[in-house]
């Protein structure tokens, strides 16, 4: 599925721009996808456009986030560890952190690893038609053993 989103990510400017679903399976297909990961990546990406265009309520700037057994059982310790990097630094607002929260839980298959969690994260700044900051962008693209430290 992460590959698909990836690739999805890569080639398209918006989720709008994609063509209507049977032909984008279509097109997922012909490129070497399994029809799983195709299904799998368009309900999530169908789930995520259904929440970031509705008015849900926004959690309060303060209030205190408690993670569910189910979201704690999606969450390996890395991502929980870098979700928690996002909001202290800012990036994620409350708003956001409950988007990327319901899309971790609508993976089908967990634990979602770290490597997998930025794709998620990338993806939902993506839908909004926002980016981060070069220096998240970063965060988000960079493989640890990839990084420069002086």
């Amino acid at each position: 599925m992460f590959d698909v989103l990836v690739y999805l990510y890569e080639h398209y400017w918006r989720p709008e721009a994609f063509p209507e679903a049977a032909l984008l399976s279509r097109k997922l297909a012909a490129v070497g996808f399994e029809a799983e990961e195709i299904s799998d990546a368009l309900q999530w990406l169908d789930g995520l456009q259904a929440l970031t265009q509705r008015d849900a309520p926004t959690p309060a700037p303060m209030s205190t986030r408690v993670y569910c057994e189910l979201e704690l059982d999606r969450l390996r310790p890395e991502a929980l560890g870098f979700l928690q990097f996002l909001v202290s630094a800012g990036v994620l607002t409350p708003r956001l952190r409950e988007v990327v929260m319901d899309r971790v839980t609508a993976v089908p298959r967990g634990p979602v690893a770290l490597d997998d969690f930025k794709v998620l994260v990338l993806l939902v700044f993506w839908s909004l038609g926002q980016e981060p900051d070069a220096l998240i962008l970063d965060e988000l693209f960079v493989a640890d053993e990839d990084r420069v430290i002086h």
